[in-house]
């Protein structure tokens, strides 16, 4: 019984790990466009741009040119 409650605590804290990583990536990425995190995201939901942070993270760790491209679309 402990052990499917420590299973059922490690899932939810993993996605919160996870979460908090991409959100370093994306802030890391921003920062050398020159805007930060909350302004990136914030001018997204603006712009009505819906992208997970997911996938910002491997855009902007991986593809920085098609991560360019969306921070220039929302400056």
């Amino acid at each position: 019984m402990k052990a499917g409650q420590y299973a059922f605590d490690s899932r939810r804290t993993k996605k919160r790990i996870n979460r908090g990583l991409w959100n370093i990536n994306i802030n890391a990425a921003a920062r050398e466009l020159g805007i930060s995190y909350s302004k990136l995201i914030g001018a997204l939901k603006k712009h009505n741009i819906v992208i997970n942070r997911k996938m910002l993270a491997e855009l902007g760790t991986n593809h920085t040119a098609i991560f360019n491209k969306i921070v220039d679309k929302v400056k």
